[in-house]
């Protein structure tokens, strides 16, 4: 099965101006990942959301962040060993369900999913499910793995929108400069950071060789008015944030905003 390249653009791409992404649906809410939070950024007017997914261990997938309930909900436990009937009991910040991403998919059909696949095992079923709904063109999905992300563009093949792991993104940032070093083709996005550990990532350089090979470049998560004007001015393509009141406001003043 052939892969596709990055100046095929990919209808997942097909929008005027910069993207704007509702990071976990808004994660400064306090309910992240959840049909609350993601419907509060759809009548904000958001068309694409970030969001990561896990496969509980019969196989169901959930919109959820961390490998374990702790930290957000009022439940316990790694959602890899537990059932979805144990997990859909577990409340998000006391109040929401974690949600099951193919209700997501039903539920708001206009919206374009960035998706974080967090684990191995959730890979499959993504696939089996975009498959059976048919939503080659509503997802994009990333990983920090470039071996995962790698396997999903092999078993999807063209339709798949993917963006570079971690090893894909260094590999754009040493030809930035000017350095050998391998970037696959099948990818239409680099999503990075602004900066890693004090190194910067995103700069005019960045910017100018993901362009060059056909690639848009989106930041996460940037929080701030000022970071986005930064960026924007650099010509990144899209921004993923927790601030989602904060970034349409942004775009509203520089009239990107659609």
């Amino acid at each position: 099965m052939s892969l596709t390249t990055p100046s095929q653009r990919h209808p997942y791409l097909d929008h005027p101006g910069p993207l704007a992404f509702a990071h976990r649906g808004g994660a400064a809410d306090g309910l992240e990942n959840t049909a609350a939070q993601f419907r509060r950024a759809v009548e904000l007017g958001y068309r694409y959301i970030e969001t990561d997914v896990h496969a509980t261990a019969d196989g169901r997938l959930v919109a959820f962040h961390d490998a374990t309930l702790d930290r957000v909900t009022d439940g316990a436990g790694r959602i890899a060993d537990l059932r979805w009937e144990e997990v859909r009991q577990a409340r998000v910040g006391g109040r929401e369900p974690v949600p099951l991403f193919e209700e997501l998919l039903e539920t708001f059909p206009e919206v374009r999913w960035n998706i974080d696949v967090k684990a191995e095992p959730a890979l499959r079923p993504l696939l089996g499910l975009v498959e059976r709904t048919n939503a080659w063109d509503r997802v994009c999905v990333g990983s920090f793995s470039e071996a995962r992300v790698l396997r999903a563009q092999r078993l999807a093949g063209p339709r798949l929108a993917t963006s570079f792991g971690t090893r894909g993104v260094l590999g754009l940032r040493l030809r930035s400069w000017g350095l050998p070093a391998a970037v696959r083709r099948s990818a239409v996005a680099a999503q990075v950071p602004e900066a890693q550990s004090g190194v910067p990532v995103v700069d005019h350089r960045f910017v100018r060789a993901a362009h060059a090979r056909g690639l848009q470049v989106h930041v996460w998560t940037v929080n701030e008015a000022e970071r986005m004007h930064r960026l924007l001015d650099l010509g990144v393509d899209g921004i993923m944030t927790d601030h989602i009141d904060t970034l349409r406001e942004v775009m509203e003043d520089r009239g990107v905003w659609v």
